[in-house]
């Protein structure tokens, strides 16, 4: 098992090349990268050549950090034909990228929308038909994600058009801090799953439902907005004690990523108070998980 740190929170404090070092010194000797301005930004062509990859990797080494996964947002399932055809392309050189780090797994979301889910799926398996291929040939893996406001939300109905994809190169990862637009039955999600939840992603966020659906109030009322929180545990209502124990039953040797977003302004205090708490937990299982080093 691998416990990886998003270093999000710290993306406008550090470059590339000191990213491995400040993560290190936060206690965290796995990086998910997810999209930074100098690396691939959000929803753009990746901003890097090979060059800047070899040098990336040789600070990751020397640091004695890895990284787990790459993680990268485009718009893949998109309404728009010529935006999906771009965000193709994007994908196929972040694969390019995550190969030449020498890294195999990708992680990313369904993305498009579900006032338009009919349109977006059709994309999404155009998209899928162009990629699989990509992945397959480079030997890179890909762990999709049902994230708020993707035209596919809810984690029951992802895991079946995951099943739908028929291909060992594509797995499941479940977010906890999405847990209430995922259907709120994070046992029954990670049941189903079984060894398709490769990646968890780790953070609290309140239930948006409790209340008579008043948790927050968005004027005007109607509005088409989806709100949700990445905090430290013990910061929202998520039940991560049923959360590690159903990971325990179903045997899960994955990444579990700490994604907290919430707290720039004390990052490293939110990262290593994160990190305690998923190995506390870890603990408690009956046989402790044995954690992986890149070193």
């Amino acid at each position: 098992m691998r416990l990886a740190l998003d270093p999000y929170m710290i993306r406008q404090t550090t470059t590339l090349d000191t990213l491995p070092g400040v993560v290190a010194e936060h206690g965290f000797e796995w990086i998910e990268l997810s999209p930074r301005e100098d690396f691939i930004p959000f929803f753009n062509h990746p901003r890097v050549d090979d060059a800047t990859v070899a040098r990336f990797r040789r600070e990751l080494s020397a640091a004695g950090v890895g990284v787990s996964s790459v993680l990268p947002l485009f718009r893949w399932s998109g309404p728009d034909e010529v935006e999906r055809q771009a965000a193709v392309r994007y994908w196929k050189r972040a694969i390019e990228i995550t190969a030449a780090l020498g890294v195999d797994q990708m992680n990313s979301e369904f993305n498009g929308n579900p006032r338009q889910a009919a349109v977006c799926e059709a994309q999404f398996w155009r998209s899928m038909e162009e990629l699989l291929p990509v992945f397959e040939r480079e030997g890179v893996r890909l762990a999709i994600e049902p994230h708020p406001d993707d035209w596919e939300q809810d984690g029951k109905r992802a895991l079946d058009v995951i099943h739908g994809i028929n291909s060992p190169f594509v797995s499941f990862v479940y977010c906890t801090p999405h847990t209430f637009h995922q259907g709120n039955d994070c046992a029954g999600i990670l049941q189903k799953a079984g060894s398709l939840t490769t990646i968890c992603h780790i953070a609290d966020a309140y239930d948006h439902t409790a209340s008579s659906g008043l948790r927050y109030i968005v004027n005007p009322p109607g509005s088409q907005v989806t709100v949700h929180q990445h905090l430290d545990i013990g910061q929202g209502e998520v039940d991560f004690d049923a959360f590690f124990a159903t990971l325990e039953q179903v045997g899960f040797d994955g990444t579990l990523t700490s994604c907290v977003f919430a707290w720039e302004d004390r990052a490293e205090q939110s990262h290593r108070f994160m990190r305690e708490r998923i190995l506390d937990h870890l603990s408690r299982w009956e046989t402790p998980a044995k954690l992986e080093s890149p070193r």
